[in-house]
Order: C-alpha cells, then sequence, then structure tokens
C-alpha cells in the first residue's frame, strides 16, 4: 500500500518521487538497527565532476575573455550551476548518508564536507572578483548558498540527537512518576500480602512474583536484559518460586564478569534447585564478585544432610554441582548441619590464580 502510495502521487507532478526522497533523506534509523553500508563512494563521485567544474571556471578566470561575449551565458550558468551542485550534494551526502555508514564513519565525512566547502569558496570568490562578468546575481549567489547548506548540514545529526534525548528525558520522567505512584499503593499491597500470608503460601508466592515482574517493569525501563550472573539467578528464583514453596532473595556486591551461561551459573542454579526442593522456606542467595574471581554462597534453613549419607546414584550434588565446579576449574563445597546447608561456589579469574587451590596443589 506504501509503494502504491507513492506510485500514485508520482502521478501528481511527480510528488511521490520528491516525498520517497525527503523520507529516504530524513528518516531516522531504530535505534536497534545498523545502517547499511554503501560500496558505491556516492561522495567522491559526486565530488569529481565539483573538481573539474573548479578547474575550468580557473581556467576561465585566468583568461582574458572571462564570462564575456565569447563565451556563452548559458554555457557558464551551466558549469558554474553544476558545479555548486555536485559538491553540494557531495558535502550532504557525506554529512547525512556516509557519517552512519561503517564503513566510512566521521573521517571520512570530514575530509569530503572540506573540499566541497573549499570548492564552493573558491567558485564563489572567483565569481565575486570579477565585478563586470556577465554571471548574474542568482549565478554569483549559487555557490554561497550550497556553502551555507554544507556548513549547516551537520546541525541535523545534532538536532536529531537533542530531539531523541528530550524523547528519553520525557520518558524517563514519566516512567519516575508512575513508579513512586505504584510503589505507595499496589508494591505496598503487595508487600503486606507477603508478610500477612507468610514465606510458603500461595498467596505469597504469586504476589511475590508479581512485584517483581511489576519493579522490572517500572524500573528497568527499555534497557536491555543483561546476560549476567545476577540477572540470570534472578530470573531463575521467580521460576522457582512459582512451582516450589520458597522464597529466593538473591544480593549481589561487587563488579564481576561473569557471564549467565558459564559452568558457575548452572552450579547456582542447581544448588537452588536443590533448595526449593527438600529444604523450601527462605532460601538466599550471595553473589561476591571482585578481581580475583566470584563467590556464589547458596543458603537455606531446611534439617540439613550428610553428604556421606547421600546414595552413590544421586549425582546432583556430587557431579552437578562439586564436579561441576572442578571441570570448570573452580571449587564446590557443601556446609550441612541443623541449621540448614549451604553451598559456597567459587571461580577465579584467568589471571589469578585461586590461592586455596594452588595451596591444596602445593601440599599434595
Amino acid at each position: 500500500m506504501v509503494r502504491a502510495l507513492f506510485l500514485a502521487l508520482t502521478l501528481c507532478g511527480g510528488a511521490g518521487i520528491v516525498l520517497y526522497v525527503w523520507c529516504w533523506a530524513l528518516t531516522p534509523w531504530a535505534d536497534d538497527e545498523r545502517a547499511p553500508s554503501r560500496r558505491v563512494p556516492v561522495a567522491w563521485l559526486l565530488l569529481a565532476p565539483a573538481v573539474v567544474g573548479a578547474l575550468v571556471v580557473v581556467a576561465w578566470r585566468g583568461g582574458s575573455d572571462w564570462l564575456t561575449d565569447s563565451i556563452p551565458a548559458a554555457t557558464a550558468a551551466a558549469v558554474v550551476g553544476g558545479t555548486a551542485v555536485c559538491a553540494t550534494a557531495a558535502g550532504l551526502w557525506a554529512t547525512l548518508i556516509d557519517r552512519a555508514d561503517p564503513a566510512r564513519g566521521p573521517r571520512h565525512t570530514t575530509a569530503v564536507r572540506i573540499l566541497a566547502a573549499l570548492l564552493l569558496a573558491l567558485v564563489f570568490l572567483l565569481l565575486l572578483s570579477w565585478p563586470d562578468a556577465r554571471s548574474g546575481v542568482a549565478l554569483v549567489l549559487l555557490p554561497l548558498a550550497g556553502l551555507l547548506a554544507v556548513l549547516a548540514s551537520n546541525l541535523l545529526p545534532r538536532w536529531r540527537e537533542l530531539a531523541g534525548e528530550r524523547v528519553r528525558r520525557i520518558r524517563e520522567e514519566q516512567r519516575s512518576v508512575m513508579a513512586a505512584h505504584l510503589h505507595d499503593s499496589v508494591l505496598q499491597t503487595l508487600a503486606l500480602i507477603q508478610n500477612r500470608a507468610g514465606a510458603s503460601s500461595e498467596a505469597a508466592r504469586l504476589a511475590r512474583a508479581q512485584e517483581r515482574e511489576l519493579r522490572a517493569w517500572l524500573y528497568d525501563g527499555d534497557a536491555p536484559a543483561d546476560s549476567d550472573l545476577p540477572t540470570d539467578l534472578r530470573d531463575y528464583a521467580a521460576a522457582l518460586e512459582l512451582d516450589h514453596a520458597v522464597r529466593i532473595d538473591i544480593v549481589s556486591a561487587g563488579l564481576s564478569a561473569e557471564r549467565a551461561s558459564g559452568e558457575l551459573a548452572a552450579a547456582a542454579r542447581e544448588a537452588m534447585l536443590n533448595a526449593a526442593r527438600h529444604a523450601g522456606g527462605d532460601v538466599s542467595v550471595y553473589i561476591e564478585g571482585s578481581a580475583s574471581g566470584v563467590d556464589v554462597f547458596v543458603r537455606d534453613r531446611g534439617a540439613g544432610f550428610r553428604l556421606d549419607d547421600v546414595p552413590s546414584d544421586r549425582l546432583g550434588v556430587r557431579e552437578s554441582i562439586i564436579g561441576r565446579m572442578r571441570r570448570a576449574g573452580g571449587t564446590g563445597a557443601v556446609r550441612s548441619d541443623d541449621g540448614g546447608t549451604e553451598v559456597h561456589l567459587r571461580i577465579t579469574s584467568p589471571a589469578v590464580p585461586d590461592r586455596t587451590t594452588a595451596r591444596q596443589e602445593t601440599r599434595g
């Protein structure tokens, strides 16, 4: 339908062509869409005839019959007008099109803009320096208009950035107002339901899941979800709370480059699943990242167990947690008593060896 509309408008005095070119030149790309790379150097192809035209004007200026009766006015207008149009088009193309091209970039744009501006200024000064020329005022002002257009075209990307920043700021202000209102009403009600119903009740688990989804929608905004370890474990905890009578609190401290697809995340998810299945109640997960590595503590308040009493065919703790961490170059330890069970997982950065592992290897 859009193509048919452009074709129909083309029959109305060529309005469809003008509208299509205007939309193609000024419509911005989406934020998550990368601008295409064009193999044809359009800016330099436009700049080449402008250079030739400027050289012709220089040659005419050096002769004795500069735009006098020996040079037809139509020829002079065609050369000067073509030079100005090509140089202006090259500068505008480099600014509006090639600047976003990943194969070219700002340096290419600056070079083309400088050359186009120099050619336009040269032609304008040559025409202006000969008062007896038959070129006319309009032809003299044509290179000047092109020069102003090339210089002013750099303001369009700045205007787009300011407009986009204004839209984002307004959106964040609206989200903040809505978040403050919902925090004082809906979120407080959901928190009250959790406290009154108890951690293991169905109402408390549903209220907690709704609270988490609402907070994520309010405070995460339009930012894409990161695939880091804390985010992955929070998503997994939300799924466990819907299937088991458990409440999982996840706290993250420090910075870490550990990704959600690593072995540490898989071992932590297995430890959280075991705590939800066998202990229930409240489960706490603490993630601490540092320059030397990442530590994850998963603690529940269940009855506890002895690892030696677990049958040999049950490989959840031995292989999915401890064995997985050992194969990944980290450590996994389980400490359990009557007050609950704590699983400690640690993986070190490649550049910093684990001191505990190094001391054990030295003793061995």
